[in-house]
């Protein structure tokens, strides 16, 4: 937008709505979603309310991809599918929400933010595409610091945090960081929405498969208004807006600033545990958040900042795909 004043030309900067509302769909909805979990399994058994979870919104995405004309998976693809879904839903949100029946969103998001810690273990001795560097060294240093504090003194009353499910998210997190390694490996369908919708399916069949294994389904009870409304908001805003938000992003933004959700989804998380939940955040927690965060930021920046390689498209839409599946 241009204005004139007295000959002079002046431009103002035209604020993009669009850009404001994609940000706030992959910092605020994905930071929120931990919140949102912790209310669903309060009423709902955690491997039934993952397995609807995913399954709805495999289906959703799926459909809308192939709507698109996106092709479907290859007959070869199928058992690599059901392979990530095992490991990308089925462990990894089985332990996530199962763990949050007795820990805190807030103190769940902190230690899921480890994630890229296990993403370059794995890359260090699995893949040997990186070299542990110092500042690396420091980072994971940081990181597991930031653990031990949160565990050790972050619960409702300044007691430790109980350790069996605070192991699950860390599991969690591995079981997401092997599956998100072995993607680069595996023959997947080239697109993003096709694979992640598919392995949401897979994952969510096999959630619900195993929570009739374990019996959940003879104790359901009537579903209240705050968990249905919760099970929706995961769904549709965590699993379908925050996806398409954060690939638009990709497409007009570097992949450093998108990444930038992995540092600010925590902080989300633990203000509205505080704020909305009523959960305790204790000196502990926040010295503990920090040093994770700070091991993030640190892992995040030295890829920035690494050579820079040539990926096929192939390549480059695993690894988008490794992202945007966690949602």
């Amino acid at each position: 937008m241009n204005c004139h004043i007295d000959g002079y030309k002046m431009s103002w900067p035209i604020f993009n709505w669009k850009l404001l509302a994609a940000l706030t769909a992959v910092y605020f909805v994905w930071g929120s979603t931990y919140l949102a979990i912790r209310v669903a399994v309060v009423a709902i058994p955690p491997l039934l309310a993952a397995g609807a979870r995913f399954l709805i919104a495999g289906m959703l995405l799926y459909g809308w991809s192939r709507l698109r004309h996106e092709a479907p998976p290859q007959k070869g693809h199928w058992p690599n599918l059901w392979l990530m879904g095992a490991l990308m839903f089925l462990i990894c949100y089985a332990a996530l929400f199962w763990a949050e029946k007795t820990i805190p969103s807030g103190i769940a998001s902190a230690l899921s933010a480890m994630l890229p810690a296990w993403m370059l273990i794995l890359e260090v001795t699995v893949l040997k595409t990186q070299r542990l560097t110092f500042p690396l060294a420091i980072a994971l240093i940081s990181g597991f610091a930031g653990v031990v504090l949160l565990t050790g003194g972050s619960g409702s009353a300044g007691g430790s945090i109980p350790w069996l499910p605070s192991v699950a998210i860390l599991v969690s997190g591995i079981s997401w960081a092997a599956g998100s390694t072995l993607s680069k490996k595996l023959s997947l369908p080239a697109s993003p929405g096709i694979s992640a919708g598919a392995q949401m399916i897979c994952g969510g069949c096999l959630l619900l498969a195993s929570s009739g294994l374990f019996g959940e389904w003879r104790h359901l009870k009537p579903v209240p208004p705050s968990a249905f409304f919760a099970m929706l908001y995961l769904i549709v805003a965590g699993s379908l807006i925050a996806y398409r938000s954060y690939v638009w992003l990709l497409g007009r933004m570097s992949p450093t600033k998108v990444s930038s959700y992995a540092y600010v989804n925590p902080v989300v998380a633990l203000g509205l545990g505080y704020l909305v939940a009523g959960e305790a955040l204790h000196a502990n927690a926040i010295a503990g958040a920090a040093l994770v965060l700070a091991s993030v930021f640190l892992i995040l920046s030295q890829r920035a900042s690494g050579p820079t390689k040539v990926r096929s498209p192939k390549g480059q839409a695993e690894s988008v795909e490794a992202d945007l599946l966690e949602v």
